[in-house]
């Protein structure tokens, strides 16, 4: 995976925590952070996090061999 494929995977995770958070105890922790004054900052964080579970999909369909090709699956005996 490459260093952009894990960035993007970590801002996706960090987006589910945030979920998480709002669904079991109804706090969002973007907007206490980002929220203040302006609604504009949380929204681009939001965006930024959709934008990067959109490409992380393509992980699911990249083929096996492509990252074997890529010297980064170790075979299994």
């Amino acid at each position: 995976m490459s260093t952009w494929q894990k960035i993007l995977l970590a801002i996706v995770i960090i987006g589910a925590i945030n979920w998480g958070l709002i669904g079991f105890f109804q706090f969002d922790l973007v907007k206490a952070l980002l929220g203040g004054i302006s609604p504009i900052p949380p929204r681009i964080v939001y965006a930024i996090v959709g934008l990067s579970g959109l490409y992380c999909i393509t992980l699911l369909f990249k083929p096996r061999e492509e990252f074997e090709r890529e010297g980064r699956v170790q075979h299994n005996p």
